[in-house]
């Protein structure tokens, strides 16, 4: 019972940090890994980062 428990608290931090680094704009496959392997210790790097700026949906021409 121990052990399911870990999985599913490692797996729990896993889609946490996946769904932060998405909202932040952060590589979401290699934060699903960082919090499944080390949990709450990746949760403050994640949360304490900044926001990535997105350069793709920009639509400005030039003219004001």
């Amino acid at each position: 019972m121990g052990v399911v428990a870990i999985i599913l608290i490692s797996i729990l931090f896993g889609v946490l940090l996946y769904y932060l680094a998405g909202r932040k704009g952060y590589n979401k496959q290699f934060w699903f890994i960082m919090g499944f392997f080390f949990g709450p210790f990746a949760l403050p790097f994640i949360i304490l980062g900044e926001r990535k700026e997105q350069h793709g949906n920009e639509t400005d021409t030039g003219q004001n």
